[in-house]
């Protein structure tokens, strides 16, 4: 029988992303982020809430259609979520706009980065821009007059088109008044205008602007009345049943293309679309009026992300920095099996280099001592030297073992094409277990010294992803401990084949042990604060969403258990509250990298127990996927784990934010010349940071 809870106890979830999402757009606002920076954070927020559309709020109009049943523990039905999703929704992208429009792009202009409108073309730009249109535009787009033997296409999720409102006659005789044309995802939606045409260094013109300039010769000799941009976001979740599926990749590649045409859950329109209009395009695509989003400018600011990347303006942008290297590493062509047989090695990304992961798999790939290696896979990019490294060690005879995770949510088709290159050069590649998504990050190499087989292990909080490493904040732990190369090697023994599962001697695992060993943790903290002593607990994670996790933490709370908890995304958690979570603190820290660490730490009587996990408090991380949490064992990578991941950014009080009972955030300020930003201080500390000269 499912456990039942106080509803009054847990925050929203979906209102918890919208919250997030204002943090980040926070950073958009902020003057003291460099300018091309906070153009980048107002695209993270419109890709950010593509996929809350995408999933979230269109896996709760599934719901709503079903019944509207309660989903999740704070009691509301779907139906009751979604008309409170609408008004901050709309508030939030209307700010965006307002942003963009009121304070970055006039901001950019001022440094020669200019969007030129239609309306201020001068000679010079209209005929470049009409060149533009007859060479790059013209030959790909495919015109669709709407009438009996032409209904409305099938639109593409989230792709540009425009609604065409026409007069007259064709060639056929057709008096056709409305006609659609798809932007094909091949152009660019902002287009760099060469500087001596556009009279500063930085001049783009956006698609739509040059389709509107210049609609009218794909409808020879009729007129056009008006010309109006809109964007579909349809439901994007994939559907495969995988208890009925016998080979889930197939299946999979069945499925990937419907992606595209799933069913409508937003629709986005350019502000001079008239109600006419946009009502005939709500009426396509089943939509109601709180689904329209009308927007002043380009309806995918998402696709502005590419811009900085075109100017050349490093004054404009975050300081480059150099990723820093441990020092038992630093020396160029280091033996990893030689240090990682006398010690430990801790790498803290992005402040350290992702180079000696790289370097282990390809040190593996070439050695010929090393008879095996095993890696869970989940996103790796379309790009990978690891992958690359697996294929070449394959490939001279190695048993390789690869657990691909199909159901990386947009990283499928990526995936599936390294498991087919994979399999072609011999690699055993298996996709984990039916109904569990494989999250768990775990390298182990079987090497032969002195006539026996030794195993090395890597366990991290992230992706084996050279470039997101380089943006995220995540751990990563090397060792040759035997105890615990012995628990990652039982772990893909399930993976991979048939049986129960074993006790483990250090790491918990999900689905099986993980929830129960947290509980345990918690618990064990309010024995301790109820017999008196000291309790503390530290835990640092992407979203807090679990009941009886959270329940566990109510109830530490109220024995005075002190509980520090530092939440990037949603927390269903409410802090400060008398009687209940007086002694719980959230805060969230919005900067730089994109915080993804998960770190838990136990007090435990001054044991000080460290783990490090690929999974957050979540029900799907506990309960529907296979993950992984392990215990930092070396007393000295232990401190850093503490100084590093928690107390730096307990103290910080420049990119924190402060959760009240309510679900609402507070940002932090520091008082005069008290300043502490924990990235900015690892960044210090861990890599270095390289000047930038200005312009």
């Amino acid at each position: 029988m499912a456990k039942t809870f106080p509803t009054q106890n847990f925050l929203n979830r979906e209102l918890g992303l919208l919250e997030f999402n204002r943090r980040v757009l926070a950073q958009a606002e902020d003057a003291s982020v460099p300018l091309l920076e906070r153009l980048r954070y107002l695209c993270i927020v419109s890709s950010n809430l593509d996929e809350f559309f995408e999933i979230r709020v269109a896996g709760l109009k599934e719901q709503a259609k079903l019944g509207g049943l309660a989903a999740g523990p704070d009691g509301l039905e779907a139906t009751q979520i979604l008309k409170r999703l609408y008004a901050p929704t709309h508030q939030l992208i209307a700010r965006q706009y307002q942003l963009f429009n009121e304070e970055l792009v006039p901001a950019l202009a001022q440094q020669g980065i200019k969007f030129l409108r239609r309306t201020q073309w001068n000679e010079a730009q209209q005929a470049w821009v009409k060149d533009f249109f007859m060479r790059e535009v013209m030959p790909v787009l495919t015109p669709i007059g709407l009438d009996p033997a032409h209904p409305f296409p099938r639109v593409l999720n989230k792709s540009l088109n425009f609604a065409v409102e026409l007069q007259g006659k064709d060639a056929f005789g057709r008096n056709s008044a409305k006609a659609i044309v798809q932007a094909p995802r091949v152009l660019p939606r902002a287009i760099l205008m060469p500087p001596e045409i556009s009279g500063c260094p930085y001049g783009f013109v956006f698609l739509s602007s040059i389709l509107h300039a210049h609609v009218g010769e794909l409808f020879a000799g009729m007129e056009v009345q008006g010309c109006y941009q809109f964007r579909v976001t349809r439901n994007s979740d994939l559907f495969v049943d995988e208890e009925e599926v016998k080979n889930l990749r197939v299946s999979l590649q069945g499925e990937l293309p419907q992606r595209h045409f799933g069913d409508a859950v937003r629709l986005e329109v350019a502000d001079n679309c008239p109600p006419a209009m946009s009502e005939f395009l709500l009426q396509q695509f089943e939509l109601k009026a709180e689904d329209l989003y009308s927007v002043k400018g380009p309806v995918n600011l998402v696709r502005l992300m590419r811009i900085p990347d075109q100017v050349a303006r490093d004054d404009l942008k975050f300081a480059p920095f150099v990723p820093g290297m441990p020092v038992l590493l630093q020396k160029k062509g280091a033996d990893m099996f030689k240090v990682l047989r006398k010690n430990d090695v801790l790498l803290h990304h992005p402040y350290q280099s992702f180079k000696p992961v790289i370097d282990f798999i390809q040190q593996a790939a070439a050695d010929p001592n090393v008879v095996a290696i095993k890696q869970t896979v989940y996103r790796t990019g379309v790009d990978s030297e690891l992958m690359e490294a697996l294929i070449a060690a394959a490939m001279r005879g190695k048993e390789v073992t690869v657990v691909v995770e199909l159901l990386a949510r947009f990283d499928e088709e990526a995936n599936i094409n390294w498991a087919g290159r994979l399999e072609e050069v011999g690699a055993h590649v298996v996709y984990g277990v039916v109904g569990h998504k494989t999250h768990a990050k775990m390298l182990m190499i079987v090497r032969r010294e002195d006539n026996k087989l030794r195993r090395y292990v890597h366990l991290g909080t992230g992706n084996y992803h050279p470039r997101t490493a380089r943006l995220y904040t995540d751990f990563g732990l090397f060792t040759s401990n035997e105890e615990v190369c012995a628990d990652v090697n039982q772990v893909f023994m399930q993976l991979t084949g048939l049986g129960k599962a074993s006790k483990l001697k250090h790491l918990w695992q999900s689905p099986f042990t993980l929830h129960t060993s947290i509980l345990d943790a918690i618990r064990n903290e309010t024995r301790l604060a109820k017999a008196g002593k000291r309790a503390h607990i530290i835990a640092k994670m992407n979203s807090l969403l679990e009941p009886e996790t959270i329940t566990a933490l109510y109830e530490a709370s109220q024995a005075g258990v002190k509980i520090d908890l530092i939440v990037r995304g949603v927390c269903a958690l409410r802090p400060g509250v008398a009687g209940l979570s007086e002694n719980i603190h959230v805060i969230s820290i919005i900067g730089r990298f994109l915080e993804h660490t998960r770190i838990f730490y136990f007090r435990n009587d001054l044991a000080h127990d460290v783990y490090l996990a690929s999974a957050d408090w979540m029900d799907r991380n506990f309960f529907r996927r296979i993950e992984v949490c392990f215990p930092v064992l070396d007393e000295k990578l232990k401190k850093r784990v503490l100084d590093e991941g928690l107390k730096s950014y307990l103290k910080d009080n420049v990119q924190a934010w402060e959760m009240d009972c309510n679900g609402f955030w507070h940002r932090k300020t520091p008082a005069r010349g008290a300043a502490s930003c924990a990235q900015n201080l690892l960044l210090q500390e861990l890599g270095q940071l390289q000047a930038v000269e200005e312009d």
